[in-house]
Protein backbone atom coordinates (compact mmCIF):
# COMPACT_ATOMS: atom_id res chain seq x y z
CA UNK A 1 0.00 0.00 0.00
CA UNK A 2 1.40 3.44 -0.95
CA UNK A 3 1.59 6.16 1.71
CA UNK A 4 -1.24 8.24 0.18
CA UNK A 5 -3.67 5.30 0.33
CA UNK A 6 -2.52 4.41 3.83
CA UNK A 7 -2.97 7.95 5.16
CA UNK A 8 -6.41 8.14 3.56
CA UNK A 9 -7.37 4.91 5.32
CA UNK A 10 -6.04 6.24 8.65
CA UNK A 11 -8.14 9.39 8.29
CA UNK A 12 -11.27 7.40 7.48
CA UNK A 13 -10.71 4.92 10.31
CA UNK A 14 -9.81 7.50 12.99
CA UNK A 15 -12.62 8.93 15.14
CA UNK A 16 -10.70 12.15 15.85
CA UNK A 17 -7.49 14.06 15.14
CA UNK A 18 -5.68 12.67 18.17
CA UNK A 19 -6.27 9.08 17.12
CA UNK A 20 -5.17 9.88 13.57
CA UNK A 21 -1.86 11.35 14.79
CA UNK A 22 -1.22 8.35 17.06
CA UNK A 23 -1.87 6.02 14.12
CA UNK A 24 0.54 8.03 11.94
CA UNK A 25 3.23 7.85 14.66
CA UNK A 26 2.78 4.11 15.11
CA UNK A 27 2.90 3.48 11.36
CA UNK A 28 6.00 5.66 10.93
CA UNK A 29 7.80 3.81 13.73
CA UNK A 30 6.87 0.44 12.28
CA UNK A 31 7.59 1.15 8.62
CA UNK A 32 10.92 2.93 9.25
CA UNK A 33 12.33 0.35 11.68
CA UNK A 34 14.97 -2.06 10.43
CA UNK A 35 14.61 -5.78 11.26
CA UNK A 36 17.39 -5.57 13.83
CA UNK A 37 16.51 -2.18 15.36
CA UNK A 38 13.56 -0.23 16.64
CA UNK A 39 12.48 3.32 15.82
CA UNK A 40 10.37 5.50 18.11
CA UNK A 41 8.17 8.22 16.61
CA UNK A 42 6.35 11.23 18.04
CA UNK A 43 4.39 14.10 16.49
CA UNK A 44 5.39 17.49 17.83
CA UNK A 45 3.33 20.70 17.59
CA UNK A 46 4.86 24.18 17.78
CA UNK A 47 2.68 27.28 18.07
CA UNK A 48 3.47 30.81 19.28
CA UNK A 49 4.24 30.59 23.01
CA UNK A 50 3.41 26.87 23.10
CA UNK A 51 4.91 23.54 22.08
CA UNK A 52 4.02 19.97 22.94
CA UNK A 53 3.84 16.36 21.82
CA UNK A 54 0.54 15.52 20.13
CA UNK A 55 1.06 11.76 19.72
CA UNK A 56 3.64 9.03 20.09
CA UNK A 57 4.26 5.48 18.99
CA UNK A 58 5.39 4.63 22.53
CA UNK A 59 5.92 6.24 25.96
CA UNK A 60 9.63 6.38 25.07
CA UNK A 61 8.88 8.55 22.03
CA UNK A 62 6.98 11.06 24.15
CA UNK A 63 9.79 11.08 26.71
CA UNK A 64 12.35 11.89 23.99
CA UNK A 65 10.34 14.95 22.98
CA UNK A 66 10.23 16.11 26.60
CA UNK A 67 14.05 16.25 26.59
CA UNK A 68 13.88 18.66 23.63
CA UNK A 69 11.35 20.85 25.42
CA UNK A 70 13.60 21.01 28.48
CA UNK A 71 16.46 22.47 26.43
CA UNK A 72 14.29 24.16 23.78
CA UNK A 73 16.47 22.56 21.13
CA UNK A 74 16.90 19.34 19.23
CA UNK A 75 16.59 18.01 15.68
CA UNK A 76 12.81 17.83 15.71
CA UNK A 77 12.27 21.33 17.10
CA UNK A 78 14.70 22.61 14.49
CA UNK A 79 12.85 20.73 11.75
CA UNK A 80 9.59 22.34 12.84
CA UNK A 81 10.99 25.85 13.20
CA UNK A 82 13.19 25.81 10.09
CA UNK A 83 10.71 23.80 7.97
CA UNK A 84 13.48 21.51 6.79
CA UNK A 85 14.51 17.95 7.70
CA UNK A 86 17.18 17.62 10.38
CA UNK A 87 19.21 14.40 10.55
CA UNK A 88 21.52 13.34 13.36
CA UNK A 89 23.64 10.37 12.33
CA UNK A 90 25.26 9.98 15.76
CA UNK A 91 24.78 12.14 18.84
CA UNK A 92 28.20 11.06 20.06
CA UNK A 93 29.86 13.04 17.26
CA UNK A 94 27.25 15.73 16.55
CA UNK A 95 28.07 19.16 18.03
CA UNK A 96 25.05 21.26 17.02
CA UNK A 97 22.79 21.04 20.06
CA UNK A 98 24.72 22.08 23.15
CA UNK A 99 23.52 20.58 26.44
CA UNK A 100 20.68 18.74 24.73
CA UNK A 101 23.17 16.25 23.25
CA UNK A 102 24.49 14.71 26.51
CA UNK A 103 20.93 14.69 27.88
CA UNK A 104 19.56 12.68 24.96
CA UNK A 105 22.59 10.38 24.94
CA UNK A 106 21.82 9.61 28.58
CA UNK A 107 18.51 8.08 27.44
CA UNK A 108 20.31 5.70 25.07
CA UNK A 109 19.34 7.48 21.85
CA UNK A 110 22.13 7.61 19.23
CA UNK A 111 20.45 8.98 16.08
CA UNK A 112 17.38 11.04 15.21
CA UNK A 113 15.43 12.53 12.34
CA UNK A 114 13.08 15.50 12.42
CA UNK A 115 10.75 16.07 9.44
CA UNK A 116 8.36 19.05 9.22
CA UNK A 117 4.65 18.54 8.64
CA UNK A 118 3.53 21.83 7.04
CA UNK A 119 0.20 23.23 8.20
CA UNK A 120 -1.71 26.41 7.43
CA UNK A 121 -1.45 29.38 9.79
CA UNK A 122 1.03 29.67 12.64
CA UNK A 123 0.87 26.05 13.79
CA UNK A 124 3.77 23.80 12.76
CA UNK A 125 4.08 20.06 13.28
CA UNK A 126 7.01 17.71 12.88
CA UNK A 127 7.50 13.97 12.70
CA UNK A 128 10.11 13.05 15.33
CA UNK A 129 12.05 9.80 14.85
CA UNK A 130 14.55 8.34 17.33
CA UNK A 131 16.77 5.25 17.37
CA UNK A 132 19.20 3.69 19.81
CA UNK A 133 21.42 2.78 16.86
CA UNK A 134 23.78 5.25 15.14
CA UNK A 135 23.26 5.91 11.44
CA UNK A 136 19.67 4.67 11.48
CA UNK A 137 18.27 7.36 9.22
CA UNK A 138 19.95 7.02 5.86
CA UNK A 139 18.85 8.78 2.67
CA UNK A 140 16.21 6.13 1.89
CA UNK A 141 14.55 6.34 5.31
CA UNK A 142 14.75 10.13 5.28
CA UNK A 143 12.98 10.24 1.92
CA UNK A 144 10.32 7.82 3.17
CA UNK A 145 9.75 9.99 6.25
CA UNK A 146 9.46 13.11 4.07
CA UNK A 147 6.88 11.35 1.89
CA UNK A 148 4.87 10.25 4.93
CA UNK A 149 5.00 13.76 6.42
CA UNK A 150 3.79 15.29 3.14
CA UNK A 151 0.83 12.90 2.99
CA UNK A 152 0.02 13.55 6.65
CA UNK A 153 0.18 17.29 5.99
CA UNK A 154 -2.35 17.05 3.17
CA UNK A 155 -4.68 14.92 5.29
CA UNK A 156 -4.42 17.26 8.29
CA UNK A 157 -5.04 20.39 6.24
CA UNK A 158 -8.08 18.76 4.63
CA UNK A 159 -9.41 17.67 8.04
CA UNK A 160 -8.88 21.15 9.48
CA UNK A 161 -10.75 22.75 6.58
CA UNK A 162 -13.63 20.30 6.95
CA UNK A 163 -13.79 21.05 10.67
CA UNK A 164 -13.76 24.78 9.90
CA UNK A 165 -16.65 24.43 7.46
CA UNK A 166 -18.57 22.32 9.97
CA UNK A 167 -18.04 24.97 12.66
CA UNK A 168 -19.14 27.68 10.23
CA UNK A 169 -22.33 25.79 9.41
CA UNK A 170 -23.05 25.22 13.10
CA UNK A 171 -22.51 28.90 13.88
CA UNK A 172 -24.75 29.90 10.97
CA UNK A 173 -27.53 27.65 12.23
CA UNK A 174 -27.17 29.12 15.73
CA UNK A 175 -27.27 32.68 14.36
CA UNK A 176 -30.36 31.93 12.29
CA UNK A 177 -32.09 30.28 15.26
CA UNK A 178 -31.34 33.33 17.42
CA UNK A 179 -32.62 35.69 14.73
CA UNK A 180 -35.87 33.72 14.39
CA UNK A 181 -36.37 33.71 18.18
CA UNK A 182 -35.78 37.46 18.45
CA UNK A 183 -38.20 38.22 15.64
CA UNK A 184 -40.88 36.01 17.20
CA UNK A 185 -40.37 37.69 20.60
CA UNK A 186 -40.65 41.11 18.95
CA UNK A 187 -43.92 40.03 17.34
CA UNK A 188 -45.26 38.87 20.73
CA UNK A 189 -44.38 42.23 22.31
CA UNK A 190 -45.96 44.11 19.39
CA UNK A 191 -49.20 42.18 19.92
CA UNK A 192 -49.20 42.61 23.68
CA UNK A 193 -48.33 46.32 23.67
CA UNK A 194 -49.80 47.37 20.31
CA UNK A 195 -46.48 48.95 19.36
CA UNK A 196 -44.21 49.08 16.32
CA UNK A 197 -41.44 46.64 15.55
CA UNK A 198 -38.83 49.26 16.41
CA UNK A 199 -40.43 49.84 19.80
CA UNK A 200 -40.62 46.11 20.47
CA UNK A 201 -36.91 45.74 19.67
CA UNK A 202 -36.12 48.68 21.96
CA UNK A 203 -37.99 46.92 24.79
CA UNK A 204 -36.07 43.69 24.19
CA UNK A 205 -32.69 45.46 24.05
CA UNK A 206 -33.46 47.45 27.19
CA UNK A 207 -34.34 44.25 29.09
CA UNK A 208 -31.16 42.62 27.82
CA UNK A 209 -29.03 45.55 28.96
CA UNK A 210 -30.66 46.07 32.36
CA UNK A 211 -30.54 42.36 33.24
CA UNK A 212 -27.12 41.79 31.65
CA UNK A 213 -28.56 38.88 29.66
CA UNK A 214 -27.95 38.16 25.99
CA UNK A 215 -30.65 39.44 23.66
CA UNK A 216 -31.39 35.97 22.31
CA UNK A 217 -31.91 34.64 25.86
CA UNK A 218 -34.31 37.48 26.70
CA UNK A 219 -36.20 36.75 23.49
CA UNK A 220 -36.36 33.02 24.30
CA UNK A 221 -37.82 33.85 27.73
CA UNK A 222 -40.51 36.01 26.10
CA UNK A 223 -41.42 33.18 23.73
CA UNK A 224 -41.60 30.63 26.56
CA UNK A 225 -43.76 32.99 28.62
CA UNK A 226 -46.67 32.33 26.27
CA UNK A 227 -46.13 28.59 26.29
CA UNK A 228 -44.13 28.26 23.06
CA UNK A 229 -40.65 26.96 22.30
CA UNK A 230 -38.05 29.13 20.52
CA UNK A 231 -38.12 28.34 16.77
CA UNK A 232 -35.30 26.68 14.88
CA UNK A 233 -34.19 27.74 11.42
CA UNK A 234 -34.58 25.10 8.72
CA UNK A 235 -31.90 24.26 6.15
CA UNK A 236 -32.20 22.11 3.08
CA UNK A 237 -29.88 19.08 3.24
Amino acid sequence: MVFSDLIQDLVLDSPDMGRFLHDVARHAASSLSAPDSGVHCAVLLVRPRMKGTMAGSSPEATAMDEVQFQYDDGPCLRAAREQAPCVVEDFQTDTRFGQYTPAILHTGIRSALGVPIPLEGEAIEALDLYSTRAGEFDAERTQAALHLAAEASRALRTAIRIAHFADTATNLRAAMDSRATIQLAAGIIMGQNRCSHDTAMTILKSASSSRNIKLKDVAAAVVRSIGQQPPAAHFDD
